[in-house]
C-alpha cells in the first residue's frame, strides 16, 4: 500500500509532484557510502513508494531496506544484465510502474552501472527524477584541504602502468585539483607513478573508507605520502585519490622546458645528469607527454 501523500504535501507546503513517487518515473536514488545514517528522508520515502528497486546487488541494498523497514519488490540491475534489463524497466516505467535505481554506494552512475538505463529512458521519454544523497568522491573532496574552486573527477585510473602513467602526464600541468577512485591493492603503484610523473613534491590526499569506521585522510607531498604507504602492511578499504593542482613554479619550468629544442633539451640532461642518449631522450619524451619514437624523429630533423 503506498502512502497517500497529497495531503500531507499540502501541509508542509511540498508540491504534490515533488511528494509523490507512484507516478510512473524513474528515480536515482543515492544511498549511504558507508554509513547507514547518509541517506535523506526523501530517499527513504521514495524507496517506500516506488513498485520496484533496481540493485547493483540486492543482498547488499537489502541491509539498507532492512534497517529502514522498507519492504519494496527488489530486482537486480548490474553491469553484467543492463542490457536486457534496462529494456524489461523502460517498458514497465511505459506501462506504469514507478522504479527506483540504487547502487551499492553512492549516486547511481558514478562509476557505478545506471547510464543505460537512463539515457533508454530519457530517449522514450520516461521522466528521470534525481535524489540526492552521499557522494565518494564530493566528500573527500571537501574534506582534503586541497582546493575545491576548480576541480576534475575522472573516476578510476587505468589498471595498466602505461595508462596510468599517460593519463597522469595529460594532468601534469593541470590548474585544479584531480580526483580519482583507485583500487586498495594499486593503490601503491598508483602513488609511485605519481612520483615518477608528477614529482614528489606534489599535493596529494588520501581518503580511505570516508563516512565508516575506520575513515582516515593521510595527507602530504607525493614523497611522504610513498613512504607512509611503504610502511604499512598492505592498505585495505575504498580509496579516492586527490592529487592538488600544479604549482605556478613547475608550470613554468615545464613550459620553459617545452621551449627548447629536443637536441638542446637532450643535451643539457646527458651534461647535468651525465646519463647516455638513450636515457636522456626517455627523459626528454616524458617531459614533453609524447613517445619516446615521436622524440627521435623530431630529434634527427634538427641535426
Amino acid at each position: 500500500m503506498k502512502d497517500s501523500g497529497p495531503e500531507r504535501a499540502q501541509a508542509s507546503g511540498i508540491p504534490d509532484k515533488s511528494y509523490h513517487a507512484a507516478e510512473p518515473a524513474l528515480y536515482l536514488v543515492g544511498t549511504p557510502i558507508g554509513n547507514l545514517e547518509d541517506i535523506t528522508l526523501r530517499a527513504v520515502r521514495v524507496l517506500k513508494q516506488v513498485d520496484v528497486i533496481a540493485c547493483e546487488d540486492t543482498r547488499q541494498t537489502q541491509k539498507l531496506l532492512n534497517h529502514y523497514g522498507i519492504a519494496t519488490r527488489t530486482i537486480s540491475y548490474h553491469e553484467h544484465n543492463e542490457m536486457t534489463r534496462s529494456a524489461e524497466l523502460v517498458k514497465e516505467m511505459q506501462e506504469g510502474a514507478s522504479v527506483a535505481l540504487v547502487t551499492d554506494a553512492g549516486m547511481p552512475g558514478i562509476s557505478d552501472p545506471g547510464f543505460r538505463l537512463i539515457s533508454l529512458a530519457i530517449r522514450h521519454h520516461v521522466p528521470v527524477v534525481p535524489i540526492p544523497g552521499a557522494s565518494a568522491f564530493l566528500a573527500a573532496l571537501v574534506a582534503s584541504g586541497l582546493p575545491t574552486d576548480s576541480f576534475r573527477f575522472s573516476g578510476f585510473l587505468p589498471a595498466k602502468r602505461g595508462e596510468r602513467r599517460a593519463a597522469l602526464e595529460a594532468i601534469k600541468n593541470s590548474p585544479r585539483t584531480q580526483v580519482f577512485y583507485e583500487a586498495p591493492h594499486r593503490i601503491l603503484e598508483a602513488i609511485s607513478d605519481v612520483v615518477e610523473v608528477l614529482g614528489s613534491d606534489r599535493h596529494v590526499v588520501i581518503a580511505r573508507e570516508v563516512t565508516k569506521l575506520h575513515e582516515e585522510f593521510v595527507r602530504g607531498r607525493t614523497g611522504e605520502v610513498l613512504e607512509t604507504l611503504k610502511s604499512r602492511d598492505g592498505v585495505k578499504g575504498e580509496i579516492t585519490l586527490l592529487i592538488g593542482r600544479a604549482e605556478e613554479t613547475q608550470v613554468r619550468a615545464d613550459t620553459s622546458a617545452a621551449r627548447v629544442s629536443v637536441r638542446k633539451r637532450l643535451e643539457q640532461i646527458m651534461t647535468e645528469e651525465q646519463v647516455d642518449e638513450k636515457a636522456a631522450l626517455k627523459k626528454v619524451a616524458k617531459e614533453r607527454g609524447i613517445s619516446k619514437s615521436e622524440a627521435y624523429r623530431e630529434l634527427q630533423r634538427t641535426r
